[in-house]
Formats: C-alpha cells, structure tokens, sequence
C-alpha cells in the first residue's frame, strides 16, 4: 500500500519552490503528499482530525514547517496528532525548543555551554536585583518567542525598575532573564537535519542593534565552521530530540567558548537571495529530510 504523508511548509522566501522539490523526491519513493495542511482549518471530531474531508490521523506522517503562522489552536492539535502518528519535528521537540528556559535547562543538564540564566518569579524584583548588579548587563528574554521579538538588554538597575512595571502589566507569572554574553555582534546558524550537518551561515548584528536575528535588522553572510562549531550544533540538536534544528551559537570573549544560544526546530532554508550569495545547503537539506521521512515511514 502507498505511503501518503501531510506537509505544511512555510511558502514565502523561496519555501513554495521547496515544497515541490520535496515532494518531487518523495513520488520518486511512492511516497504521495498531502500538501497546504493547515491545521488552522482543522476540525477534531469523534477520535479524528479532519481537515477538509482528509482524516489527517490516517496519514503515515504529518510535517509541520511553518514559524511563522503557529497559533495555539494548531499547537494544541500537533500534540493531539503526534499521539497517534509520526510527526517531523516531535511534538515534545517542538515544545521544548519554542521555550527558552526548558531548552537552556536541559543543555546545560547535557553539559552543553549556554549563557548562564535565572529564571526566577515575577514577584522576587529583589533576586533580579541582585542579579544585574552581579552581571552587570543581562538580556531579559520571553520563554516562547522567535526572531528576536521582545528581547530586552538590561544594563543597569534603572533600566530594571523602568521594565518591571511594564513586565507585570503583561502578567507574565516568571521572567527568564540571561548574562549577556560580550561577543563580536556575529553567530554562527548552523543547520542540522537528522544529527548530519547540512550547512552554516553567519549573522551581524546592524550598527544599531545587538540582535543578529534578520527581522531585527540582523544581516546573513558566507561563513565557515569549525568542527567545534559543527560538534557543538550535532550535541544540542541530539539532546533537544530535534529532527531539523537550526542552533545559535556565539563566541564568548570573556569564557573564551563557544556558546548556544537557541535551537530553532523550524529553521529556514536559504531563501533565493541568500543562494546567489553562495549558501548552496538547499538540496542537501531536501535530500536528508526525504531520506528521514522515508525511515519514518517505512512500514
């Protein structure tokens, strides 16, 4: 019996051409594919998940690669599906690296460099307090967030009394907050799809900003990893149980080590701009994720 799979694929940046390139490489296996399933337009009725008239829990495996447009609806339903079927990225690995504070915990636990953190309750100012004045500058961070949206730079105890108040009317119940780590405004994204690595480029910070995320003003460019780099990226994406993983890393100048700084479960790929620029990881990317989704699969 053919193996039929569903897809939801991010389609802006050049990710519409991916998609067909996959799915290409999938009928070349008898591996069919349902594609656009947004689990928006889902319905859960009587032990299945429909979308349009397609019972998704029937699939043989559902692939879910869209940060951009995830709601709590679709979460709560990607947990619901991945239950029953396989799903690329696991529900668990999913949730864990969307939290800040989870992913840095079991880092660290694995013996993985991060900056040092506290997460500690909206109450205790007093702890933050004591904090900064051991770090001198820390970052403030939410535990879910992406792109570099909402990071805070705290460099003094004013600019903390300043961003408390405003904190507690988000009622947030806990703040993570992290050292900031003196480096050169530059991090290394490396791409891992099952524990291979597939690529790396690097990201600058713009003259104003400390942020290397593009959508914070972050520019991308040519660069090489060392195997340190590579290791470091296979060990975080292994302990973070992540198929795909993208993984953040700096060099700390003061530690003189490197450090991770995020694993991204839907990292994107070079977007048509960035290939002419020389990032040529796409096919290989494509070629491990059929290959995963075909093992995945097999009966």
């Amino acid at each position: 019996m053919a193996r039929e799979i569903g897809m939801w694929l991010y389609s802006n940046g050049g990710g519409d051409k991916i998609q067909k390139k996959i799915v290409k490489k999938l009928k070349e296996r008898d591996i069919e594919t349902v594609t656009d399933i947004n689990l928006r337009h889902a319905v859960a009725k009587n032990g299945h998940i429909l979308h349009d008239k397609l019972k998704i829990d029937e699939l043989d495996l559902f692939f879910s690669y869209n940060a951009g447009e995830q709601t709590q609806y679709q979460v709560f339903l990607y947990q619901a599906l991945n239950r029953v079927m396989p799903m690329i990225n696991t529900y668990d690995a999913f949730a864990l690296t969307e939290d800040k504070f989870q992913t840095s915990f079991l880092l660290r636990q694995h013996g993985v460099a991060t900056p040092s953190f506290k997460l500690c309750h909206r109450d205790d100012g007093h702890e933050l307090k004591k904090i900064i004045k051991k770090w001198d500058k820390m970052v403030y961070k939410p535990t879910d967030g992406w792109g570099g949206v909402g990071l805070t730079k705290i460099e003094s105890e004013a600019t903390l009394d300043t961003l408390l108040p405003f904190l507690n009317q988000m009622d947030l119940r806990f703040f993570y907050v992290e050292k900031f780590v003196k480096y050169d405004n530059t991090d290394f994204r490396v791409d891992i799809v099952d524990g291979e690595f597939v690529g790396c480029y690097g990201r600058k910070a713009s003259g104003t900003d400390w942020r290397t995320n593009v959508t914070s003003g972050g520019s991308v460019f040519m660069r090489e990893p060392n195997d340190d780099i590579i290791n470091l990226a296979k060990k975080a994406a292994k302990v973070c149980g992540t198929d795909i993983a993208g993984v953040d890393i700096i060099y700390d100048l003061e530690r003189e080590e490197y450090v991770v700084l995020e694993v991204n479960g839907i990292p994107a790929f070079a977007t048509p701009e960035q290939e002419k620029m020389g990032l040529n990881f796409n096919d290989k990317k494509i070629d491990l994720i059929v290959d995963l989704i075909d093992r995945k699969t097999k009966k």
